[in-house]
């Protein structure tokens, strides 16, 4: 998209154009605005694996994402007086609501029924990633202003583009807070986390748990690895294409029995392993010289994400002891801090995994259903908290009084 303007905020002029391809964009100039060096905890994650150039990159020259698709990338880009990127936003014009894990379809149908058009809209995301992080990239030295900037660029993406809306998903507390001054309703949704508490392994997490739920679990991580199942942890260079291969065919069995329409290319592994091996950790069930399970998680600097699964049988509590077990006890080896296990799964608490708040911000430029949808969210908001407060009391660690 070949359209620019300027923004005049405070006294710095910026220049803001759109990029249908990461191609155009120099990476390391969107990783400096992405996952600057230095970065204070209190505003991110220091490294978040998805919003960096190689990964939105391999989304899009693998054709995970393009036009056919319905992600088609437009991505914000706002530079400063002497053509330098500060400030950048990962964004896409949509045609549907597929692959975001914050649903908006009863928005969507309802706009529809009342006569409006509520597709294309504008998503400012990582593709297919239910994991919190940095949507607004701003540089660490970027002039005052940028982050505002880059909000009007995304409201003239919306104009240009003939958007309903704009949703950024899974984006932090405090973009949120920015976002609500440019008109902005925020949203709340719910995801279970583990935390490692200073563990000193597996047997010392297990140690705080009740005695029930201890036992539970070494009940099902003895069943998942009975019938001669053993675990491959690979990562770096030890990720072999014979390994993508394998878990390729666990993601397309999972995704068709599940979601009807897998969202990620095979050639979409192969640029990531080529390009940040190192920041992927794939957990592999084997039986003999045969893989049969895995999952792929993706390391950033505080905390490992749990993405995709699979498994070509159905063993009891193999799930459980791919996805969940092996990430806490990678986490508590390496010192991670969290394990993020995706969208969804109530089924998590018992193991340890407790309720975070996510969040997102929506602008519907129609005042109607703006109003609508504010209102739903108010409530919404409302049950989320209760039920995370409900979550968090159902979680299995001992009482101070050891029980």
């Amino acid at each position: 998209m070949a359209q620019e303007f300027s923004a005049q905020e405070s006294a710095q002029e910026f220049s803001v154009r759109y990029a249908e391809s990461l191609d155009s964009v120099g990476a390391e100039a969107w990783d400096a605005c992405a996952n600057p060096p230095g970065l204070p905890d209190a505003v991110g994650e220091r490294y978040n694996p998805f919003v960096s150039h190689a990964f939105l990159r391999a989304l899009e020259v693998s054709k995970s994402v393009g036009a056919r698709a319905g992600w088609a990338p437009a991505h914000a880009l706002v530079e400063d007086s002497r053509g330098r990127l500060v400030a950048c936003a990962p964004a896409y014009i949509k045609t549907h609501s597929l692959g975001e894990y914050v649903f908006d379809q009863s928005w969507a149908q309802a706009y529809e029924l009342a006569g409006g058009r509520y597709y294309p809209k504008i998503q400012v995301a990582a593709p297919f990633t239910p994991v919190t992080g940095r949507r607004l990239l701003i540089a660490r030295d970027a002039p005052e202003g940028a982050c505002e900037a880059l909000i009007v660029a995304l409201q003239g993406l919306r104009k240009a583009s003939g958007a309903s809306s704009i949703h950024v998903t899974f984006c932090t507390e405090q973009e949120c807070v920015a976002l609500s001054g440019a008109g902005f309703i925020y949203r709340a949704g719910e995801q279970f986390h583990f935390v490692n508490d200073g563990y000193v392994d597996f047997e010392d997490f297990l140690a705080r748990l009740t005695a029930r739920k201890r036992k539970a679990i070494k009940r099902e991580r003895r069943e998942a690895l009975s019938d001669g199942v053993t675990i491959d942890l690979l990562t770096g260079s030890d990720i072999r294409p014979a390994h993508w291969d394998s878990f390729f065919e666990f993601y397309m069995d999972t995704g068709a029995r599940k979601w009807g329409r897998p969202y990620l290319t095979r050639a979409f592994f192969d640029e990531i392993g080529a390009r940040m091996a190192d920041r992927i950790l794939l957990v592999m069930a084997r039986r003999g010289a045969r893989h049969i399970a895995g999952a792929i998680n993706f390391l950033g600097d505080d905390a490992i994400y749990g993405r995709n699964w699979g498994a070509l049988e159905a063993l009891p509590f193999l799930h459980f002891e791919v996805c969940y077990y092996q990430a806490i006890e990678f986490a508590i080896r390496r010192g991670y801090k969290r394990v993020e296990a995706g969208a969804q799964g109530e089924h998590k608490i018992s193991r340890g995994y407790g309720p975070v708040i996510t969040h997102s911000a929506h602008y519907l430029a129609d005042p109607r259903l703006a109003e609508a949808v504010s209102d739903y969210l108010t409530r919404e908001r409302a049950a989320v908290a209760e039920w995370a407060a409900e979550h968090a009391a159902e979680l299995p660690y001992k009482s101070e009084n050891g029980d």
